[in-house]
């Protein structure tokens, strides 16, 4: 079963498209690559990949416009306005869509596990850091996670509350101890366009602050590609969301 909705975000100051497929399950927030919109993983054959889970009633799906990731590799606006939507973006996803999901689930309390690839990783990983007490897992796969690169500009403070790297190393308090409840996994292949180092970066800087985490290579057979995404999701799913008790 799928459901597309559409809204304007009073956060991000424009339209936003959500998708779900399945009805019941575990919801998986799986974000898009890059500046994807909310039907990219259907296009690239995720939704194929994971229909016996969604018809077992394993999981439900959702995905949204990557709107700060249009912005950014787009270069719309200034690098200023960019960053502000980074954050804002994330601010979305937690007051917006995230009761949205709950209210589809019928569950005002349930747990969310994010993933995806590349921009999507990144924004797996900075919403549960920034919003654990909402999100109980993060799947990155083939992340691209300092994306201070991509902003010709200086970093403002919407950059820094929106980037792992930037305020994970003074986190203190009830938000890293919620973290630490948490589990973050790291996969990346080590073939074309891929670099690795990054998930080893995010892997130390979790691990000091004493997060659950777990970098896995995959290895040099394994580019920067969807058919790479396709089967690590199809891999770690099975890890991250047990099969329901007959």
């Amino acid at each position: 079963m799928k459901l597309n909705a559409e809204w304007v975000s009073d956060r991000l100051q424009q339209k936003v498209s959500v998708a779900r497929w399945g009805a019941v399950g575990t919801p998986v927030l799986l974000f898009p690559t890059a500046g994807g919109d909310a039907e990219e993983i259907e296009r690239f054959r995720i939704i194929d990949t994971l229909a016996d889970h969604l018809a077992a009633g394993r999981i439900k799906i959702y995905s949204c416009d990557s709107v700060a990731g249009r912005m950014m590799l787009g270069q719309e606006g200034s690098p200023q306005h960019q960053m502000w939507a980074l954050d804002r973006f994330q601010e979305f996803v937690r007051w917006e869509l995230v009761p949205a999901i709950r209210q589809d689930c019928r569950d005002p309390d349930i747990e969310i596990v994010t993933a995806g690839a590349s921009i999507g990783a990144f924004n797996a990983l900075a919403v549960t850091c920034r919003y654990p007490e909402v999100f109980r897992a993060a799947l990155c796969m083939s992340g691209t996670y300092d994306l201070k690169r991509f902003f010709e500009a200086a970093p403002t403070e919407h950059f820094y509350y929106a980037s792992p790297l930037e305020y994970l190393p003074a986190l203190e308090g009830p938000t890293l101890d919620a973290l630490r409840t948490r589990f973050v996994l790291l996969a990346a292949g080590e073939g074309k366009a891929e670099n690795i180092g990054e998930s080893w970066r995010v892997a130390d800087l979790l691990g000091r602050k004493g997060v659950p985490n777990r970098v896995d290579s995959w290895g040099s057979d394994w580019d920067h590609d969807w058919p790479t995404w396709r089967r690590m999701l199809r891999h770690y799913l099975d890890e991250l969301v047990p099969a329901p008790v007959s």
